[in-house]
């Protein structure tokens, strides 16, 4: 997966979140499709510029790959907690915030400010190196 990869899967109509989990599918035995179905709500900070969509496919990989499967399963939760907080510091490391108006500057819930960062270029530029960084922060993590 490169830059233009996914900056030409954003002007196909995919978000963040989908290409991040949708990348990781396969490895699960899901279909993409189901994977790009069960992020599908959660581009551009779930559409009111909260938490990135990036972000949150990253977290839904970390929740199949490290998942509790139910009450009582406290060992695996705590992995599970382990890897995200592994996850986030190393976000926050490299990107200094979680939500997607901080990272792009503007508000995509906010049809002027989404029209700016469509006027900056941002979904097809910044964007990508997000999806893309999540998806090095995910094949870093210790297993």
């Amino acid at each position: 997966m490169d830059k233009q990869m996914v900056a030409d899967l954003f002007s196909r109509g995919q978000d963040c979140s989908q290409i991040v989990f949708s990348h990781y599918a396969e490895a699960f035995g899901m279909d993409p499709e189901e994977a790009n179905r069960i992020t599908a709500a959660f581009g551009g900070g779930s559409g009111i510029g909260e938490t990135c969509g990036a972000v949150i496919g990253a977290l839904c990989v970390i929740g199949m790959k490290y998942g509790h499967k139910g009450p009582d399963d406290m060992e695996q939760r705590n992995k599970l907690m382990a890897k995200r907080a592994e996850f986030l510091d190393k976000w926050k490391e490299k990107r200094g915030s979680c939500m997607c108006r901080e990272l792009l500057g503007y508000d995509v819930s906010k049809p002027e400010e989404f029209q700016t960062i469509l006027e900056k270029n941002l979904m097809f530029d910044l964007c990508p190196e997000l999806v893309l960084d999540a998806v090095s922060i995910l094949d870093e993590l210790s297993d």
